[in-house]
């Protein structure tokens, strides 16, 4: 459509001027990025600096590490051997803690989010007589604290001849985690739209199935964030262990604090042995971090 003869052009419409800014904000706006980066990159390394203290002094022999400090090693790299390692895995203590502790971290870990998936579902879903009033009771027991429970146990324990086992760190450690899950898978799955789950009884899904097939799936994000926590806290718990296990069932937290006490000896198992047991929940951190932060930031965002 053209313009119609001797009728000017508009023209077009004048573009509002920029506020005025100061050179200071302009300054902060270009290199505000930047400089944020510079200084996580730095805490980050600070936080690194123990890890690979420990980790280079596991790689040292114990006459270096009484000589002089782990930064040594860079101007003399030739310190570094695996002579630790190989007397670590000789020593029959920290190799048997080890076991134990993984004896005792998979069992709390998969019995609380599978319990605690089962019930958080149920407090969510399913209708009972006094619902409320049970998940209320579960709320309250996340403010009891573990050391309150610790002289009773022990005595329930001794009694039915679980003191001083595996099994019964095992039990403590899920009776303790339980409230935390279900208090968390029970908020999550309460998120999920009545729809969803109603689509998929009446395609005649039961209630195993449904939990099986539509809630598990949505609610893996939570699972993980809880598996990682409940992981963390059994494995590096001393405690619990300190209480109700024995020279045959101790996990490798104890079992290093016992070696601890002959310091000047083995300082050379000490340092490899801190190591793993720092290392693998590191690891199991970042091989499901992208599940834990979804986790974490799950319902923050509608």
């Amino acid at each position: 459509m053209t313009a119609e003869a001797g009728t000017p052009p508009k023209a077009a419409p004048a573009q509002p001027a920029k506020a005025g800014r100061s050179l200071g904000s302009r300054l902060a706006e270009g290199v505000g990025g930047g400089l944020v980066r510079v200084f996580l990159v730095v805490v980050g390394l600070f936080w690194l600096v123990p890890t690979i203290g420990l980790l280079i002094s596991s790689l040292r022999a114990p006459r270096d590490m009484a000589a002089s400090g782990w930064w040594e090693v860079f101007t003399e790299p030739a310190q570094l051997t695996f002579e630790s390692y190989d007397k670590l895995l000789g020593n029959g203590d920290i190799t048997d803690s080890l076991v134990n502790t993984v004896l005792i971290t998979v069992p709390s870990t998969v019995l609380v989010v599978v319990i605690g998936s089962l019930a958080g579902y149920a407090f969510a879903w399913m209708e009972f007589p006094g619902r409320d009033w049970w998940f209320l009771g579960v709320v309250g027991l996340l403010v009891v604290p573990v050391q309150v429970a610790l002289i009773p146990i022990a005595e329930l324990f001794g009694g039915i001849g679980l003191f001083g086992s595996v099994l019964g760190v095992v039990l403590f450690h899920t009776g303790f985690g339980l409230p935390f899950a279900v208090f968390l898978l029970r908020n999550f799955f309460a998120e999920i739209p009545r729809e969803l789950l109603e689509a998929a009884r009446l395609d005649g899904a039961g209630e195993l199935r449904l939990f099986a097939r539509v809630v598990m799936p949505l609610g893996g994000p939570a699972i993980a964030s809880l598996g990682i926590f409940q992981f963390l806290w059994v494995w590096n718990d001393m405690l619990i262990a300190l209480v109700f296990t024995d020279s045959g069932s101790q996990p490798i937290t104890v079992a290093l604090q016992t070696q601890v006490r002959q310091f000047g000896n083995n300082i050379d198992v000490l340092a490899p042995g801190a190591f793993i047991s720092m290392v693998i929940p590191l690891a199991v951190f970042f091989a499901f971090q992208r599940q834990f932060v979804s986790g974490v930031m799950a319902g923050a965002v509608k």
